[in-house]
């Protein structure tokens, strides 16, 4: 529905604006518990009640937006779109980087046992470490999905990049790297949740969208819950090992983009020699 309402800004503003927003959404619900907790000196029913509110506020937008769109695939137009049935190879290529990627991008809690056990990061400071992560997520989308819309898949091969450090700095850093490490674990994750998806959008025909999104959503997701079990289960080896995995699965997919962003510009170059002729 997202990809379809995104076409006449671009995708990358569009898939931003929408990671900006849930961003902060899980910046601000982190924060409002801790003072809630606070304040209330640990009522955790009356934490979790006050979260009814903007649960509530969901729905009820849910509700409108189905009733003013009951058609969402309605919302773009049919210039520029992928034909046929099938999904191209590029996709396939695309949806390998991007499960490598998620591979090597550990979930917060282990993170957050590895603060803990470290002593690197006190317990009250993990949820404002985590706060700023989502911060640096939601801002990181919006200007990273401004930048793919014009500059399109090239931009993922540095931010790849710049994300895979996370890892050394956050599991073998101190106080001031771990906070830098984490920042850029949040701007990968405005990533991962904005312009990598964003991009499917423009591979595959309109017609078979939900059922690529669905593809690359399960793969993506069971990527990231095998490479963060991984992880896990690295720790009984070395924090060395957890890092060395985190960041080659992650280089890893660099090849993959760099053939898949080869394959958009061949296809950008024939749409324009098309329109030419036309």
């Amino acid at each position: 529905m997202l990809s379809h309402a995104a076409q006449e800004i671009g995708y990358g503003w569009g898939f931003g604006v929408h990671e900006a927003l849930d961003q902060f959404g899980a910046m601000f619900g982190p924060l409002l518990m801790a003072v809630v907790l606070t304040l209330g000196q640990h009522d955790y029913t009356t934490a979790f009640a006050i979260l009814a509110v903007p649960a509530a506020i969901t729905l009820t937008l849910l509700g409108v937006a189905r009733l003013a769109y009951p058609r969402p695939a309605e919302l773009s137009s049919v210039s520029a779109e992928v034909v046929g049935d099938r999904f191209p190879r590029r996709f396939w290529i695309y949806l390998a980087a991007a499960g490598l990627v998620s591979a090597g991008f550990a979930d917060f809690p282990i993170m957050a046992y590895h603060f803990e056990r470290a002593g690197t990061v006190g317990a009250t400071l993990t949820p404002v470490f985590y706060a700023a992560a989502m911060a640096v997520s939601g801002a990181g989308s919006l200007a990273c999905g401004r930048v793919f819309d014009r500059r399109g898949l090239s931009i993922l091969v540095p931010l790849t990049l710049l994300c895979a450090a996370y890892a050394p700095l956050a599991f073998l850093g101190g106080f001031w790297p771990v906070l830098i490490g984490v920042c850029l674990w949040g701007l990968g994750m405005g990533v991962h949740e904005s312009i990598i998806p964003a991009a499917v959008a423009g591979m595959v025909p309109r017609s078979r969208r939900a059922s690529a999104y669905g593809i690359f959503t399960g793969v993506y997701g069971i990527a990231w819950f095998a490479g963060s079990a991984v992880i896990g289960a690295l720790f009984s080896v070395s924090l060395g090992a957890v890092v060395a995995f985190a960041v080659i699965v992650q280089v890893a997919a660099i090849p993959c983009l760099l053939v898949v962003r080869r394959a958009a510009d061949g296809a950008a170059g024939g749409e324009a020699r098309l329109q030419e002729e036309r």
